[in-house]
């Protein structure tokens, strides 16, 4: 991204770049050609596609090796959770496809994030390939405090994700996947203004929730501090999904110009350093 001295400043078709590749569109549908019909559609209008469960359960890893060879980036989002090896092992198979970014469980613990990040690493390098970028699902968006409670968690769902960010980043990931109403206290424990903050769950302005219950709109999740949003059914069951996405990088756009965001200050200071 170009140094600028604040987001407000920039050119409107760099806002709306910036927008754009901050917006992942979850292609969450069952078969391998409607994902690559809406990956057609809107790989101008959107910044990465997420592969999930159950898009990669029914097509496999050949629709990711697809919408990359379509000029798509990707997110695999598979939330791997077992022992170290097996994690590394996979994370080796992600970097070998060429996705952008998957996740882990940070909840795995920090053997298995650190295991994954430097299987990543190494393969990367070995082979000459890209590293993706590596985050932790802190909890999950559809969990509320009653659901923690039920599986023996007594703290605040805000504790939890403050404590599994701050695993994930002492054990050597890129980031992390959290609730929208979670940014600022990531921000807060997390200082590295370069670590990743990914928001499921989010709907446009006028858009309703569904099953995320700790969700929130597109343009505060980004005044917040989001580097992405994850977004599906706002933009997949849209009469126009192409339309939708346009309006939601919009909305992401106008927030922008608003309020500049960690990362933009950090380049920000860099920018004035170097020049």
């Amino acid at each position: 991204m170009t140094p600028s001295l604040t987001v407000g400043f920039l050119p409107s078709l760099t806002i709306m770049s910036t927008a754009k590749d901050k917006l992942i569109v979850a292609l969450d549908v069952d078969d391998a050609n409607r994902a690559l019909e809406l990956c057609d559609a809107l790989r101008e209008s959107v910044g990465m596609f997420k592969v999930g469960m159950q898009l990669f359960t029914a097509a496999g890893p050949d629709v990711v090796r697809q919408i990359i060879a379509r000029g798509g980036r990707v997110f695999l989002d598979l939330k791997y959770h077992d022992i170290p090896n097996t994690v590394a092992m996979a994370g080796v198979e992600a970097t070998r496809l060429g996705v952008s970014i998957f996740n882990v469980h940070a909840s795995g613990g920090s053997e298995m994030m650190k295991r994954a990040a430097e299987a990543v690493a190494e393969t990367a390098q070995r082979e000459t390939l890209a590293k993706p970028r590596v985050i932790a699902v802190t909890v999950l968006t559809s969990i509320d405090q009653q659901t923690l409670q039920q599986i023996g968690i007594a703290e605040e769902a805000e504790s939890v994700v403050t404590r599994l960010a701050f695993l994930a980043k002492h054990s050597g990931l890129d980031g992390v996947v959290a609730s929208a109403q979670e940014i600022r206290t990531i921000r807060d424990a997390v200082l590295d203004p370069d670590f990743l903050v990914v928001i499921p769950g989010i709907r446009g302005a006028s858009a309703s929730s569904d099953d995320q219950r700790r969700t929130m709109s597109a343009g505060d999740a980004v005044k917040a501090g989001a580097n992405y949003l994850v977004i599906g059914r706002p933009i997949l069951a849209a009469p126009d999904p192409t339309d939708a996405a346009r309006r939601i990088v919009e909305e992401i756009a106008a927030a922008l110009k608003a309020e500049p965001q960690p990362a933009d200050l950090a380049e920000q200071s860099h920018a004035q350093s170097v020049y």
